[in-house]
């Protein structure tokens, strides 16, 4: 299972009786409008000898002390929001929770978080009546798609009953989630067995003796009693050995093809790349990722959870990419980093000349392959007889294709409509 980290949370402190990054006007500046306009009146009556009209300024200065002695807003605004995790499966719906804190009295105070590109359920926004020390709580959720997102500020207004004094401003207040691929259920398509020097599902410093013959050598000083070969010493006059191979590891690197030509299955790509992942990281299996990007990036072997989470955040941020380059991408991998007898699981539907060459140099230097090639025909559905009848050419084509690289490499025609474990376990004959 996966685990995911809880985000812990620093609120951001904002004193409202100053001015903000988007503040519509400050409150000083709009009691010095009040206090200049109350003036005007005066000044007129006694210009025009006309003292009733003081008395009009009575009401206005009733209101603005009112106001500036029971609802002016002195003091400061906490804001934090709340995730619950880090990590995110694609199409999970995340809660999001945005809190505020007041050390004085507000009767309206509206609250608006600043949501990035995703799919709201819910509004995100309240207005509140909060006292001193009262806590209000902004809950909606997402619903989260692959990939990194920011929510990076929340919207505060306030304003008095009166409307002598109010604010509209931005909290800058971070946080990053993170969508990951769909994790399949899947079978491991290839054989653990390598030269690695690690036994059973976690990796060990230590060689084992072995359970798998190996060989029949010359006994050497030093070699236990129970390895003798008896019926090869009495046929050869010699004492002979048996040697035993030991039960190893073999480091797994996924290759992913990232050309914008596999727009259509790329997230099929990235999710079969994460499950196997995650399948390696259950069997203890060191494994590096070449995502052939028009920069491609790279990733060298490791094993772990820190080592898979690493990965899983550059999958979830992958884009198709304008890359003709895959196979000296390839090339020039296996020439400088790729560990020798590596197994390669590359994940391609193989549909470009460049992706299928890349195939063939892996295959040429000696590597075992496993590819994984979502099929892009599987996503159509024919509406008419032309069009069954086209799909059917299309597909025949493709089939010529496959059939023409089986030899190198063990191919995984995957039907999307079907699960990836389905398709495995039909070409592995399970």
């Amino acid at each position: 299972m996966l685990g995911f980290e809880g985000i812990p949370y620093q609120p951001s402190i904002i004193p409202l009786e100053e001015e903000g990054e988007e503040a519509e006007v400050s409150p000083t500046s709009k009691l010095a409008l009040y206090l200049i306009s109350l003036w005007v009146i005066p000044l007129v009556s006694f210009l025009l000898l006309r003292w009733e009209m003081v008395y009009l300024v009575l009401p206005y200065l009733t209101l603005l002390s009112v106001s500036y002695l029971f609802f002016k807003p002195t003091g400061n605004v906490e804001v934090w929001r709340v995730v619950s995790h880090n990590r995110f499966l694609e199409g999970q719906e995340a809660e999001i929770e945005v809190h505020v804190k007041t050390d004085f009295r507000v009767d309206y105070f509206r609250v608006r978080d600043l949501v990035p590109d995703l799919e709201v359920v819910g509004k995100p926004e309240k207005v509140f009546s909060l006292g001193p020390g009262e806590e209000g709580v902004l809950r909606y959720r997402v619903k989260v798609k692959r990939g990194i997102y920011r929510f990076e500020g929340v919207r505060v207004s306030y304003r008095d009953p009166f409307g002598f004094f109010s604010s509209d401003r931005i909290v800058d207040h971070f946080t990053e989630i993170v969508g990951v691929p769909i994790l399949y259920e899947v079978q491991t398509p290839y054989s653990t067995k390598g030269t690695k020097i690690t036994i059973g599902p976690l990796p060990s410093p230590l060689i084992g003796g072995g359970l798998e013959f190996h060989a029949i050598r010359e006994y050497q000083p030093g070699d236990p009693l129970k390895v003798i070969n008896w019926k090869a010493t009495a046929r050869t006059g010699r004492i002979m050995a048996n040697e035993f191979e030991s039960e190893r590891k073999v480091d797994v690197v996924f290759v992913i093809d990232a050309s914008r030509m596999n727009e259509p299955v790329f997230d099929y790509l990235i999710r079969a790349a994460a499950s196997l992942m995650l399948n390696a990281l259950n069997d203890g299996t060191s494994f590096g990722l070449l995502m052939a990007e028009r920069i491609p990036l790279w990733v060298r072997v490791d094993y772990g959870k820190r080592h898979f989470f690493k990965c899983i955040d550059f999958l979830s941020t992958a884009r198709p990419d304008e890359n003709n380059f895959i196979a000296y991408q390839v090339e020039h991998l296996v020439k400088t980093s790729l560990p020798p007898r590596a197994q390669i699981i590359y994940f391609s539907p193989l549909v470009t000349e460049e992706s299928r060459k890349a195939l063939k140099i892996l295959a040429e230097f000696g590597y075992k392959v496993v590819v994984i090639s979502p099929n892009p025909n599987s996503l159509y559905e024919p509406k008419t007889e032309d069009e069954e009848l086209a799909m059917k050419l299309v597909q025949l084509k493709r089939k010529a294709i496959l059939n023409s690289l089986v030899g190198y490499g063990l191919i995984i025609d995957w039907d999307v409509r079907k699960p990836l474990k389905a398709a495995i376990a039909e070409v592995l004959g399970v």
